[in-house]
């Protein structure tokens, strides 16, 4: 069963999405919350596995709530999906930055809506290989910190590799067709890469990918 938090000041958007959660058999709302303080005491709480939250709130902010979920040990395995009515806003990427394992618009299409909580429940980034390119062109034009660049250096070849077909928007499988080998090796390269990267998803680890330099935005 997929445990969702919703997140939300809207109460019409958080009745509509729990509206369509409520009729799937495996997902199952455990609570509501108002603002990002509330949401946050919440995903404490209630440890979900998928937490929705708006980016523009009271109290605390969808940026500054995800940033204390992915900072709190205790919630490692919460997953924050950020809710946005504009889609690549000025923030969306300072909230991947934060640890969010992607993003939604708002007018999403139900049955797309239903499929990128089962997505970011598996711990997958909810990134298209279309959107992800918009983000970086727009966002990612400063050069990598040094500290990025010394971090890159802790990963093998393969592993650089596997990261960088992340970036791309690849799932395991299609990065092992990609680097000729089993499934099962790409995922291990992905998930040693997240450990040493200290990268709570594969959402992080396309961040980690450009701003290191190890993948570089189309037209630089």
């Amino acid at each position: 069963m997929i445990r969702v938090l919703l997140v939300d000041d809207q109460p019409l958007i958080r009745s509509g999405f729990r509206a369509l959660l409520d009729l799937e058999d495996d997902i199952e709302v455990v609570a509501e919350a108002a603002d990002g303080q509330e949401g946050l005491e919440l995903a404490g709480k209630h440890l979900p596995d998928v937490a929705l939250v708006d980016i523009q709130m009271p109290v605390l902010d969808g940026i500054e709530t995800t940033r204390r979920i992915a900072a709190d040990p205790a919630m490692a395995h919460v997953h924050v999906v950020i809710l946005t009515n504009y889609g690549l806003d000025e923030y969306v990427f300072e909230a991947l930055r934060a640890g969010a394992a992607g993003f939604l618009v708002k007018d999403i299409l139900p049955e797309d809506f239903l499929h990128a909580v089962r997505v970011a429940a598996r711990g997958e980034a909810l990134l298209a290989p279309a959107i992800t390119r918009k983000l970086i062109n727009r966002y990612v034009t400063q050069p990598p910190p040094a500290t990025r660049g010394k971090r890159l250096e802790e990963l093998t070849g393969r592993e650089r590799e596997a990261v960088a077909l992340v970036a791309q928007g690849l799932s395991n499988d299609e990065i092992a067709g990609r680097m000729v080998i089993s499934p099962m090796t790409a995922k291990t390269h992905v998930n040693r890469a997240m450990v040493k990267l200290h990268a709570r998803d594969r959402a992080q680890l396309v961040v980690f990918a450009y701003e290191s330099g190890l993948v570089v935005p189309p037209g630089s």
